[in-house]
C-alpha cells in the first residue's frame, strides 16, 4: 500500500492506494497556507493515519508515502525550493514528515504528479505521454519511458507558459501571451465577461443574474441552449486550447494527451473539436496518430499520482 498527498493552496488532499495505484481511502484538511510548513506537516500526519486506518490498514502497511506540492520542487531531496501561493521557500517536507513515520518518503510538482497519476489510470502501457489540465492556470506533465520528465533542473514541462500569442495578454510569470492566459478556466470566465458586456441580451446574462457570479460553465451551458454569442465564447476558447495542444503534439507527438481540469468534465463537447483541429493541423501527417482523450482521475490525480510517483521512485 502507499499513501499520496495533494498538497494545494487550499486543501491538503491525502489518499491511500494499493500497490496498483486504485484508491482506498481519502481526507482531506484547509491547508491555511502562510502558516509554517511544519504545522502542515503535522496535519499531513494526522491524514496519513486516518486514510490508512479507513483502508482497514496501519502504518507498517505502508511502503512509501509520495507529496505532490506545488511550486519549484527538489524531488531529490524532498524539498518545496519555492511555492508562491503556501508562502513557502527551502521546506524540508519529506524530511519532517519522516519524523512522524519510519517510511520513505518523496516529493514531486503537483502537476506531475498529476501527471502520473493519469499516466497510471490510462496510459501506463505507452512509452510516451502528455497530461494537461485546464484549471485557474494550465499547468503539466510529460512521462518519456515511464518517467516524469522535470528537464534537467526539475523545472520543465511547464506547458501553461509556452508562447500562445507573440506580445498577447500579459501572464502572472511577467511574459506575454502564454497559452494559459488563453485556455484556462480563468481566461475562459474572462472571455464570457467580455461576450456578457457586449451581448447585454445573451442568455448567459440571465445565467449570471440567477447565479451571481461568472463560471466556466456559463459559456458551455449557454452555447448548449443555442445561445449565439455563448456559442462564439466557447468555440473561441476551444480554439485557444486546440492551438496549445496542437504546438505540444508537434513537438512530442505522444502516443497518448489527456486533458484535466475541472473544464474536462464539458467531455465530447470539448474533446471533439479539439481532436478535429488537431488531426487537420497535425505536423505529422503519415504516422499514427496522438490519441487524445478525456482524463479519468479528475480531482484525485494528484493523490494517485503522487502515491504512485512514491511507488516509481521506490523502486529505481
Amino acid at each position: 500500500m502507499y499513501i499520496g498527498i495533494d498538497l494545494g493552496g487550499t486543501n491538503i488532499a491525502v489518499g491511500c492506494t494499493d500497490d496498483n495505484g486504485k484508491l482506498l481511502s481519502k481526507a482531506s484538511l484547509p491547508t491555511i497556507s502562510g502558516r509554517g510548513y511544519k504545522e502542515i506537516v503535522k496535519d499531513m500526519a494526522s491524514l496519513c493515519e486516518k486514510v490508512t486506518s479507513d483502508a482497514s490498514a496501519d502504518m507498517s502497511k505502508i511502503k512509501a508515502i509520495g507529496i505532490g506540492s506545488p511550486g519549484t520542487i527538489d524531488s531529490d531531496n524532498g524539498v518545496v525550493v519555492y511555492a508562491g501561493n503556501l508562502r513557502m521557500e527551502k521546506a524540508p517536507m519529506a524530511r519532517e514528515l519522516r519524523k512522524y513515520f519510519d517510511v520513505p518518503v518523496f516529493m514531486e510538482n503537483d502537476a506531475n504528479a498529476a501527471a502520473y497519476g493519469e499516466y497510471t489510470a490510462c496510459g501506463h502501457d505507452v512509452s510516451s505521454f502528455v497530461f494537461i489540465t485546464l484549471g485557474t492556470g494550465v499547468g503539466g506533465g510529460i512521462i518519456i519511458d515511464n518517467k516524469i520528465y522535470r528537464g534537467f533542473n526539475g523545472a520543465g514541462a511547464e506547458i501553461g507558459h509556452m508562447t500562445l500569442r507573440m506580445n498577447g495578454i500579459r501572464c502572472t510569470c511577467g511574459k506575454r501571451g502564454c497559452f494559459e492566459r488563453y485556455a484556462s478556466v480563468t481566461a475562459l470566465r474572462r472571455m464570457t465577461e467580455r461576450a456578457i458586456k457586449e451581448n447585454p441580451s445573451s442568455k448567459m446574462c440571465e445565467w449570471v443574474r440567477q447565479r451571481g457570479h461568472v463560471s466556466g460553465r456559463t459559456a458551455f451551458e449557454c452555447a448548449a441552449e443555442g445561445d449565439e454569442a455563448a456559442i462564439r465564447t466557447r468555440d473561441k476558447y476551444i480554439r485557444c486550447v486546440a492551438e496549445g495542444i496542437l504546438s505540444v503534439v508537434n513537438v512530442f507527438q505522444p502516443e497518448i494527451l489527456v486533458i484535466g481540469g475541472g473544464i474536462s468534465k464539458e467531455g465530447d463537447v470539448l474533446l471533439k473539436p479539439i481532436k478535429e483541429f488537431v488531426l487537420k493541423r497535425d505536423f505529422n501527417k503519415f504516422m499514427p496518430k496522438t490519441d487524445i482523450r478525456i482524463a479519468k482521475l479528475f480531482n484525485d490525480a494528484g493523490i494517485v499520482g503522487a502515491a504512485m510517483s512514491a511507488k516509481l521512485r521506490l523502486t529505481k
